[in-house]
Order: structure tokens, then sequence, then C-alpha cells
């Protein structure tokens, strides 16, 4: 079965959507990744049952807005804090900075800047009365040419990237899945080590990840308008620059009145991470998930990874990813 017509096949059967969606991905090429979870490919990259599953409910589906923006990234490439820059930009009139009951205080970015899996995650039509609200906000980890499959010419959405340094990506998902799934799912045989393996040969899920970040880049090259490819180290060095960036990209850039009032800096430290971190909410909460929000911080520092990977692990991912990427433009 060629896994182009799926989206096709859904749309032509959508009232058996469930049952139907579960013969589809049984007909997938499929592996066990890192952790001894079955992984399905699907265009190109792989995912899990259940990821797949909204995502398929999602390409059927939903129905775009020309105004909607969507926050998109690899797993564990700065998503929080993206979210949490991306929904406090759009929200002046509604939470001014100084508002001690702004959302981003009392709750977790990703309470407020849903996934798109994690709303389709039952159903092909999701009830999204609680997003009624213009620009309607999402976020996903999927690539981006499985994330446009609803798009329409007339209704395109304005997308944001985050990518990050592939080595403390790599890291970052090991110590990520140690702090919360413990000793479940096979986490304690997923050695650093063995990760490592699986994420070099492109078996992990959203993987694999030069596919993901090329899929963005070149939607950035094509149509600038729309697709914003941010880098998250030059959020790190650059924060003002890159967050006038964003504000500009959305559509919602900074009065000479705001800058000069010092609303950049104020967003930047509403949103740092080591804010975010020490609120009560992120150290107590717990997503629906089961996740602990705690989990989605850890210290977000760049090069990291040279405290973890071997050099001999080092040069082996380095010479991947330039035989990858070679030719694109696009370098780490």
């Amino acid at each position: 079965m060629d896994e182009k017509e799926i989206p096709k096949k859904l749309r032509d059967k959508e009232e058996n959507l469930s049952e139907e969606t579960k013969s589809l991905i049984a007909a997938l090429p499929s592996d066990i990744d890192g952790y001894g979870i079955k992984i399905f490919k699907y265009q190109g990259c792989w995912y899990d049952n259940q990821r797949l599953h909204s995502i398929l409910n999602y390409q059927v589906g939903f129905q775009p807005q020309e105004t909607d923006i969507v926050v998109a990234s690899y797993p564990k490439s700065g998503t929080t804090w993206l979210k949490a820059l991306t929904f406090t930009l759009l929200q002046p009139l509604r939470h001014p900075l100084d508002d001690h009951h702004h959302p981003v205080l009392n709750h977790n970015p990703h309470e407020l800047v849903l996934f798109l899996e994690e709303i389709y995650r039952n159903s092909s039509i999701p009830d999204l009365q609680k997003l009624s609200a213009s620009p309607r906000l999402f976020s996903t980890h999927m690539p981006l040419h499985i994330l446009k499959v609803p798009f329409k010419d007339d209704s395109p959405c304005k997308i944001v990237y985050v990518c990050r340094n592939v080595k403390d990506v790599l890291v970052s998902l090991w110590l990520f899945k140690k702090s919360w799934l413990g000793k479940n799912v096979g986490v304690e045989k997923c050695t650093l080590e063995v990760l490592f393996d699986y994420f070099c040969r492109g078996v992990a899920l959203y993987g694999p990840f030069w596919e993901h970040v090329l899929s963005y880049w070149r939607g950035s090259l094509e149509d600038p308008e729309h697709v914003l490819f941010m880098r998250y180290e030059e959020l790190k060095t650059e924060p003002h620059a890159q967050i006038k960036r964003l504000a500009k990209f959305l559509g919602c850039p900074f009065t000479e009145e705001e800058e000069k009032s010092g609303n950049v800096d104020k967003i930047l430290e509403l949103c740092a991470l080591r804010n975010l971190s020490g609120l009560e909410i992120n150290k107590t909460g717990t997503w629906k998930t089961g996740v602990g929000f705690k989990s989605f911080f850890r210290r977000g520092e760049v090069g990291d990874s040279k405290n973890y990977l071997t050099p001999e692990m080092e040069a082996r991912i380095d010479m991947i990813i330039d035989e990858k990427l070679k030719g694109s433009g696009l370098k780490f």
C-alpha cells in the first residue's frame, strides 16, 4: 500500500475512521525504537500508534483558518519556551504584562498552547469552541509535510519552527524520558548509547531528526511569509533581536513606545526558563498525560551535551548530519 494514499482513503470513509485507521496503521512499515515501543513509518517519519492515530485524525478533520498560528518543533528543541513567548506576544490587550494573574504565571505553556496531536487524539472532529478566539494558537511536533496536508492555498497558517543543535536534543530527550518514565517502558534498558544508535539510524519518534528539520528549513525558504525558522541557540544569545523578529512575523511588532517602555525585556523576563521553572504550577503541577510539569524544565544550556557524549559519539553524529544536510544551506 502506498503511504501517500492514506489521507485520501480516510477522507472517503470518515465515518469509519477509527477502525480504518487501525487497519491502515497495521499495513505500514514498522520497527521497534530504543525504548522497546513499536513505531510506524508514515510518509518518511516514525510515530507510535497513538500519535499516528492522532495525526491521521488531524489530516482528515482539521479546518485551517487564515489567522491560525502553529508553534512547531522536534521534541526537546525549546518547545516550552517558544510556546510561552508566542502566547505572551499575542496577548497584550487581554493580559497586560504587569498582571499578576497573567496566564503564563498560572499555567504551564503546554496548557496554554495545545498540541494538535493531543487535540485530535480521539476524534477527527474535536470540540474547538475554547479555541474560537482569533488567532487560534496550536503546537505540533509533526514535520511540515505532514502538518500541511489539510492546508489550502487560501488559508495559509503561520508556522513558527524552533531548531536546536542535534546533540543537545538527543541528550535532552534521554534525560526527559528518564525523569518521568522512571523504570517504565524500557527506560532502564535504554541507555544513552542505545538511544544514540537508534537516533543516528533515524529510527526515533518523529524522526529522522534531519528530515524533520529540513522540512521546515525548506518551507521557510520557499514561503518565508508563512514559515519562520528560528534557532534555539540564537534565542539564547540574542534574545532581544529574536523576539522582535518573532513579533514581526506574528503580525504584532513592537511599537517604538513599547520598546521604550521596556516591553521586550518584560516579556523575556516573564517567559525566561528560570522564571517559568520556579513557578508553583511548574514545580507541582501535572499534565493530563501524567507528566509532571517540572520534567519540561532542565538546564536549557547550549552545548550541555558535551557533558554526556563521548568524542567518538560527537564525531559520528557530526558526520551524519553533515551528510544529510549537504547542499541544503542549513548548518549547525
